[in-house]
């Protein structure tokens, strides 16, 4: 009876011996396809391996504000992209100079000032769109005073036509640096060209007195 047993389970794992290397064999086989697909793959690339794809780099990207020429230049990767009429702060109340980040983008900004708070809207002096600054209160931005553009005129923020800050405002992103120059340096001028000169005057001639014929 004992020996019926052990025949019995001996031919119910012989199924279960097949079922394994049958399994076996489908593995070996995917491996050896792996592999000759791979090869083609290679010769096809001339014996070299496909290349791989890798993540593009973020252009380096930075914003330079030429105070005494009223103009912006957007530059990536050391290349003038556009440059833009803008307004300046006042005598008064002048822009900064030095090196900012931009720190934040709002769409369709409120203006708040002490009594007053102005919400999206014609009469909103920060126009459309807001580019803050690192430095609280400062910013790139809009305006609903288009005719001062290209003058001394702002309250230290840099003003810009509707068009070209919502322009500038799709291409530069949070962390971009901005750099605000009080001064003509050699970049500045590089940039913006140089300044050109008033055309030199004559001095003025005077008129030969008249004559005047009295006849006698």
């Amino acid at each position: 009876m004992r020996r019926n047993n052990e025949a019995a389970n001996q031919q119910a794992a012989k199924p279960k011996r097949h079922s394994e290397l049958s399994i076996g064999l489908w593995r070996v086989a995917a491996v050896l396809l792996l592999s000759l697909a791979e090869a083609h793959a290679q010769e096809r690339n001339g014996g070299k391996a496909a290349p791989v794809s890798e993540p593009q780099a973020r252009p380096e990207r930075r914003i330079v504000i030429s105070i005494p020429d009223r103009k912006l230049a957007l530059i990536e990767d050391g290349k003038v992209v556009k440059i833009y009429p803008v307004a300046v702060g006042a005598a008064a109340t002048p822009s900064p100079s030095g090196e900012f980040r931009v720190r934040e983008r709002i769409t369709n900004p409120t203006y708040y000032a002490p009594g007053k708070v102005i919400g999206p809207g014609k009469e909103n002096p920060l126009g459309t769109r807001w580019i803050g600054l690192g430095q609280r209160g400062y910013g790139i931005h809009g305006t609903n005073e288009p005719r001062s553009i290209g003058k001394r005129a702002s309250h230290g923020c840099i003003r810009m036509r509707k068009a070209d800050v919502e322009e500038l405002f799709e291409l530069v992103r949070a962390g971009d640096l901005v750099e605000l120059h009080g001064t003509r340096g050699a970049e500045v001028a590089a940039i913006f060209g140089e300044v050109p000169t008033a055309p030199a005057t004559k001095p003025a001639t005077k008129a030969a007195p008249a004559v005047v014929a009295t006849v006698m």
